[in-house]
């Protein structure tokens, strides 16, 4: 995003937010700010359909039209029949947007603090609704940059976006510093939300998640599933567990997600996903972890191929109770 477009939605002058930046500029490596060059620039102005013209002062006007304008000249640029003259600007990547949410203070950048945060959180999210478009290698790049963060996200500000704010909004964002969210799904690294994502996208007319401990993030991703599909959670929520006011903000959001939840009776150690139970296309999974820590540690899923000794323990499962919710 340029400084100009960023100074705009926070309420600054572009002089102005980029001197709170140069006033932190250890927080910004080059991959968060950099400066365009003339090139650059031009096709930016290019595709919004502006005529351009470049002048140089007569210090480099000798200089062939591909050289680039030290950051020390000025550019100026006609646009119709007004003139302005401005420095070559400067553009933030996605990480630092988010650095630039910590030294940024006021009213008005809190509130577009948050609603940049919401705006790159729906970018992800269409991009994984959209997966199918792409290949399996874009889709796994494309995962990576979006899920990528910095490590400095978790010094916002208590009066900029708040930790309950973030863990709402941007609940699958991790600090690069530690680990990324990876799993091995059949012997291959894959990022956690997409390994769980994908399989519950394949089910048809069923999916069954096995697990003792669940959370919010064990139903975030099954929103993923087709709203034909009937979600049935085996667990005796154990520890800190699933509520029932974030199963209900969950429905609120994902009205269309057909699910429920059942005991496992205290007999059950290991975690299982069974999608199309009894069907031609029936798939059972064994996972390592939970799927609300999905990512957290080395974890593995397996697909199980002898699925029939597993019947009797879905069987049985299905004639469970059902679970409340605290």
């Amino acid at each position: 995003m340029l400084d100009s477009d960023l100074a705009g939605i926070y309420g600054y002058t572009t002089k102005a937010l980029n001197q709170q930046v140069k006033n932190n500029i250890a927080k910004f490596d080059d991959d968060f700010r950099f400066q365009l060059t003339k090139e650059e620039y031009h096709l930016i102005l290019r595709s919004k359909n502006l005529t351009s013209r470049y002048l140089v002062d007569s210090s480099n006007s000798d200089k062939s039209e591909s050289d680039e304008i030290p950051r020390s000249k000025n550019l100026t640029i006609e646009l119709g029949q007004g003139k302005f003259s401005k420095y070559l600007p400067y553009v933030f990547t996605e990480q630092g947007v988010y650095m630039l949410m910590t030294v940024l203070k006021g009213d008005l950048a809190t509130r577009q603090s948050k609603a940049l945060v919401r705006a790159f959180k729906e970018m992800k999210d269409l991009i994984i609704d959209r997966r199918s478009l792409i290949g399996q290698s874009e889709l796994l790049q494309l995962s990576v940059q979006t899920t990528q963060n910095t490590s400095d996200i978790a010094e916002i500000k208590a009066n900029m976006v708040s930790k309950a704010d973030l863990a709402k909004l941007v609940h699958d964002f991790t600090d690069p510093n530690t680990r990324r969210e990876y799993l091995i799904l059949n012997g291959e690294s894959v990022e956690a939300n997409i390994a769980y994502s994908g399989i519950y996208k394949a089910a048809k007319k069923s999916i069954f998640v096995i697990d003792n401990y669940i959370g919010l993030k064990t139903l975030v991703l099954l929103k993923e599933a087709s709203p034909s599909v009937q979600i049935t959670i085996f667990s005796d929520n154990i520890g800190r567990g699933l509520h029932q006011c974030d199963f209900d903000d969950f429905h609120n959001q994902y009205p269309s997600i057909n699910l429920n939840f059942r005991k496992t009776c205290g007999i059950y150690h290991d975690r299982y996903i069974v999608i199309d139970y009894n069907t031609g296309t029936e798939r059972i999974f064994h996972c390592g972890a939970s799927s609300k820590d999905a990512g957290n540690k080395v974890t593995t899923i397996t697909e199980v191929t002898d699925r029939q000794v597993y019947h009797p323990i879905v069987d049985a499962l299905l004639l469970n109770p059902v679970l409340p919710l605290n």
